[in-house]
């Protein structure tokens, strides 16, 4: 039968980290792509159950979408969803960082998903932490829509825990900044698995109802 749908949208651009991972802090972002909000607004569905991260970016990223309602839905803050934390690479140049990860050397992203930065957490562990909290959470809100405003790791890990993307292949797919990625719970008998992926890092302007 189907379930809950799950309305990923990653946050607007972070324009002041001067070339410097962020990660998990929580820099300011920019959010003055009016048009940008308006598409996303009027794409998502009404009558949703809203969860943001608890970073500021986030959160900032839903208001501005939800300036363009005529009501703001009570918003689930949930720390699950945040930003993999990179430890001690937080804060330092992209090149830097791409040096210091040498050993745990990932094609398209930092590190291996099974490598672990200094004072930091893995992208297996992001993986686990997000997989435990949308089973939670669709177990609440039963077959209801779920839109999620959240960072780019947490939505990758979100696709490789639904449809079974090997970590690592996750880790090479590209969501851009106020991006959605759409995916429908849908358990049942026969192959295929319980998750049904309907889109993948769309862009707001391509959305249209």
């Amino acid at each position: 039968m189907t379930g809950t749908r799950w309305w990923w949208v990653r946050h607007a651009p972070v324009t002041v980290n001067n070339g410097r991972l962020y990660g998990c802090s929580d820099p300011e972002c920019d959010v003055g792509d009016r048009e940008a909000f308006m598409a996303l607004s009027r794409i998502l569905p009404d009558d949703a159950v809203w969860v943001t991260s608890h970073l500021h970016r986030a959160k900032a990223t839903a208001a501005s979408i939800l300036e363009h309602r005529p009501a703001t839905p009570a918003i689930i803050e949930e720390p699950a969803f945040g930003e993999q934390n990179f430890g001690a690479w937080q804060g330092e140049t992209y090149e830097d960082v791409r040096r210091m990860a040498e050993p745990g050397r990932h094609r398209f992203w930092y590190c291996r998903a099974d490598y672990r930065p200094p004072e930091g957490e893995t992208f297996l562990e992001v993986r686990q932490r997000v997989g435990t909290a949308m089973t939670k959470l669709s177990a609440e809100v039963q077959a209801r829509d779920v839109v999620v405003v959240a960072h780019g790791g947490p939505i990758r890990a979100a696709l490789s825990h639904t449809v079974g993307i090997d970590p690592d292949v996750a880790l090479a797919i590209r969501i851009d900044n106020l991006s959605v990625t759409m995916m429908i719970e849908n358990a049942g008998k026969g192959a295929g698995g319980d998750w049904r992926l309907i889109w993948v890092n769309r862009p707001p302007t391509e959305l249209r109802e």
